[in-house]
């Protein structure tokens, strides 16, 4: 899924660590292949190659995980939207060589394909239909905390009582350090990746954080993310990073980006009216704002 993945088991055998390791590296690899959009003979492909077309018949747990997406789509307003993969990839370049963004008009044709309501879910037929040619989706947005949290689930099944499922940052958390203290969470500076802002303990949850220190331009002195708003077209602005809190990888993956296009209010907002769920963001004056029950420590 083009991330790097971690995987810590805590336990006395070495040999019993490593065997339980491998069997959340399998799971990792099971769902690579199932959503992957580099194998032309995956479900996420073939459901791309019949677009407009005809519906096509998936597993099961891909019609599961593309409902759970859907739910995110209208709980977050279509800020979330797995049919992101329809943008126009010739129109968005984050590396040096841009230097001013499209018009609107334009950024607004670019998206004109990222619908989710036009994603057909047929539970009996247990098929998927995307119903303009062109569209795409993409797992890009979920996928990865999907892979941490069922990996999670299979190695805990196994009998891992502690551990963590660190997939590139987005990470899921059980049971607790050889120490016997909770797991310690740092949150990147949104301006030094390598440093730590705040840091949390945390047992059974997981943290998932989108910003725009790694992939963005700059133009006019003003920083735009690589993230992009799909009703508009137009990189977001004015949020420097979102990192999530839940009880689920799945569900901290996939609402950290909305947040950071739906904006600090209206963010916060949302995510304070869901049960389970807390959010830390950063603007671009490195202001910190948190929904009501973060408490950091800096």
């Amino acid at each position: 899924m083009g991330n790097h993945f971690e995987i810590t088991v805590v336990g006395d055998d070495e040999q019993w660590a490593n065997e339980k390791i491998e069997i959340g590296v399998k799971e990792i690899q099971r769902i690579e292949k199932l959503l992957t959009t580099y194998a032309e003979d995956s479900e996420t492909n073939l459901i791309n190659t019949n677009a407009g077309i005809s519906p096509v018949k998936v597993s099961e747990e891909i019609i599961l995980l593309i409902e759970r997406a859907l739910r995110i789509s209208n709980i977050t307003q279509g800020a979330f939207d797995i049919s992101y993969g329809s943008v126009d990839k010739s129109l968005w370049n984050f590396d040096t060589s841009m230097t001013s963004l499209p018009s609107r008009e334009i950024a607004k044709q670019s998206v004109r394909l990222i619908n989710y309501k036009n994603i057909i879910i047929d539970k009996e037929a247990s098929t998927v239909f995307l119903k303009q040619k062109g569209m795409r989706i993409g797992f890009g947005g979920i996928g990865k905390g999907y892979a941490a949290e069922q990996a999670k689930n299979v190695m805990r099944a196994a009998g891992v009582e502690n551990g963590v499922v660190n997939a590139s940052g987005d990470l899921t958390t059980w049971g607790l350090m050889p120490d016997g203290n909770k797991w310690t969470i740092g949150i990147v500076h949104p301006e030094m990746a390598s440093s730590v802002f705040s840091y949390m303990n945390v047992s059974g949850l997981s943290v998932a954080t989108s910003g725009n220190y790694e992939k963005y331009i700059m133009i006019d002195g003003v920083k735009y993310s690589h993230t992009i708003n799909p009703k508009t077209g137009l990189p977001v602005t004015g949020i420097k990073s979102v990192t999530i809190v839940s009880t689920n990888a799945e569900v901290a993956d996939a609402m950290a980006t909305p947040v950071m296009i739906m904006g600090i209010e209206a963010g916060l907002n949302m995510i304070n009216q869901i049960n389970d769920i807390e959010a830390i963001v950063i603007d671009d004056n490195n202001t910190l704002y948190a929904t009501k029950n973060i408490k950091l420590t800096t």
